[in-house]
């Protein structure tokens, strides 16, 4: 399942997208959700799928909001989708939520593959590098072991202290333990300042979504800065979270907060005075 899954792929989010785009498309043409769900689950993008879907089914048919039935078919469903599925409810805009969350599955999906194709020139050289270099001393001396020494020796160690980072940065773990993993690789160059355009793109996309499915700006922001995997943003958006409740916009929030870029705050200023956010 995907909140669960070591790495998400972009063939694991392009699934999620297209359930929520054939949800979008037999909804709103009119058929009933439980019709919906139960011509989807004979044949769902995942097979994972199956199991929460008939779940949902029977417990509508039980007597349940359609709420409540996802809350009840297991954990499979990150917060953000349970937030916009509950703002569509009672919006009655199930419909819109479900295109709302097929784009923005989408586009982390697009985002996933970008970075692995940028990534795929790099990974690539840098093997290159570790398995010809040592190749001349080989074959000059015949010695495989320490030509092995020189090249797995050395991709090994580097594979074990990848999937480290990647188990260390999850968001399964405490907020305590994230926030470390954050401060510890903020310094290191392109790492550092990649997963913090990485969060805030995030954040962007979330918030977009969130606020077109109805949800309310305080709480889109709350919820978008959690999506954004980043303890720093959340920290910061909990913090101004009371002024702007006490009536202080999030634009001045923002700008007060010091954590955001100048181009990220002046587009979203530009976007509060205008109405297009």
């Amino acid at each position: 399942m995907l909140p669960s899954a070591l790495i998400i792929t972009p063939g694991q989010l392009t699934r999620r997208a297209e359930l929520y785009h054939q949800l979008a498309q037999l909804t709103a043409a009119g058929l009933p959700i439980l019709n919906s769900l139960e011509q989807i689950s004979r044949h769902p993008p995942s097979s994972a799928f199956r199991a929460p879907l008939r779940i949902i089914h029977q417990e509508i048919t039980g007597g349940s909001t359609f709420i409540e039935a996802v809350g009840r078919s297991g954990r499979w469903l990150p917060q953000f989708d349970l937030a916009l599925l509950e703002a569509g409810e009672h919006s009655g805009r199930l419909d819109a939520c479900f295109h709302v969350l097929a784009d923005y599955y989408t586009d982390r999906a697009r985002m996933a593959r970008q970075m692995i194709s940028d990534l795929a020139y790099p990974v690539f050289l840098f093997h290159f590098a570790i398995f010809i270099l040592p190749f001349a001393d080989f074959f000059s001396s015949g010695n495989w072991q320490l030509y092995l020494l020189k090249t797995i020796g050395v991709v090994i160690p580097f594979y074990f202290a990848f999937a480290a980072i990647i188990y260390a940065a999850q968001s399964k773990h405490g907020e305590t333990w994230r926030s470390l993993v954050e401060r510890l690789l903020h310094p290191i160059p392109l790492l550092g300042s990649g997963r913090r355009a990485l969060a805030l793109g995030r954040l962007a996309m979330a918030l977009d979504a969130l606020l077109n499915a109805g949800v309310s700006i305080v709480n889109a922001w709350e919820l978008a800065a959690k999506v954004s995997g980043s303890p720093a943003l959340r920290r910061a958006v909990l913090a101004w979270k009371p002024n702007v409740l006490a009536g202080q916009t999030p634009a001045e929030a923002l700008s007060a907060s010091g954590v955001f870029p100048d181009l990220f705050e002046n587009q979203y200023h530009s976007g509060e005075v205008s109405g297009k956010l």
